[in-house]
């Protein structure tokens, strides 16, 4: 662990290059499916995400019902919604906005299950998020419906539950661990893609896929999660979580703006509005606490 203030810029350099690929993933995703069905995709970027990595990687020491849990969490519930909601139901710059719902969810699970009190500040943050998915809920369109917010929702609380599981393994490899919790995620979303998608819909999505496509199924698996766990569990590992976890609250500004660039998704004045109370709640649920009076102890306040 660091033991320093600063951040060396190469490190930061490091961290900012992972949140730009997690924030530009969601336009990624949304070419991916263009070419194949949602299901289908997701199993494919985490059959890619587990080859040929776990021939590399040794099994974290957890149990194996922790490693099905979280893969069933992060690779059915949070991704498999989610791909389904960007079908046809949410935007790209708003799914990437929505989904950082987590960080509430993870919180909420976290008082549930520890019986810890929510602190002012939390519900402040909560409400301000609260009030930017009020406007987007507000505003559905033909690329946002109400369907398609409730699902990014699920996949969030999908998401926030495998922290929860994922914080129950304890001090492990991230990556390892996301590599071999990949095993259980991977079959279920194949069999789900036969059943609700169909043999003839998976042969024209594989028959048809162009280069790009599965460019996108490789991004998934080899940027957005071997690179991106990887290095940003290498840089909490050497600094503390207070420099390097806000960095993640530019996710959505990434995803956002690059939708806006490439797809040409409009940012007309209500979406700017949602995206600003929610990264203000988001912001000062983790922010909040590391003010610098906050850290000191209570008798050094006094």
């Amino acid at each position: 662990m660091s033991a320093s203030g600063r951040l060396p810029l190469r490190h930061f350099l490091l961290a900012l290059a992972v949140v730009a690929i997690w924030g530009s993933n969601f336009v990624v995703i949304r070419l991916g499916l263009n070419a194949f069905p949602p299901l289908l995709f997701a199993a494919l970027r985490f059959s890619l995400a587990v080859l040929p990595a776990i021939f590399f990687l040794p099994r974290p020491d957890v149990r194996w019902r922790n490693l099905a849990a979280y893969g069933a969490l992060v690779g059915v519930g949070q991704f498999g919604l989610l791909y389904l909601a960007m079908g046809s139901q949410i935007s790209p710059g708003l799914a990437s906005l929505v989904i950082q719902t987590q960080v509430f969810f993870t919180l909420l699970l976290a008082i549930r299950i520890t019986h810890e009190p929510v602190r002012g500040f939390q519900w402040v943050a909560l409400a301000l998020a609260a009030c930017g998915l009020g406007v987007i809920a507000s505003h559905t369109d033909g690329s946002t419906t109400v369907l398609g917010l409730g699902m990014v929702l699920l996949a969030a609380f999908s998401w926030a539950s495998g922290n929860i599981v994922g914080k129950q393994a304890g001090r492990v490899n991230m990556l390892a661990y996301v590599v071999w919790s990949s095993v259980f995620a991977a079959p279920p979303l194949f069999l789900m893609s036969l059943i609700f998608e169909g043999p003839a819909r998976i042969g024209d999505g594989l028959a048809q896929a162009s280069l790009g496509a599965w460019a996108s199924v490789a991004w998934q698996a080899f940027a957005n999660t071997l690179f991106g766990y990887g290095v940003w569990s290498w840089l909490l590992s050497r600094h503390p979580a207070s420099q390097i976890v806000p960095m993640a609250l530019l996710v959505p500004v990434f995803g956002m703006s690059t939708a806006a660039w490439y797809l040409h998704e409009p940012l007309p004045d209500w979406k700017l509005g949602a995206a600003a109370l929610v990264l203000s709640g988001l912001a000062l649920n983790l922010l909040w606490p590391l003010r610098p009076w906050a850290r000191k102890p209570a008798a050094e306040r006094a």
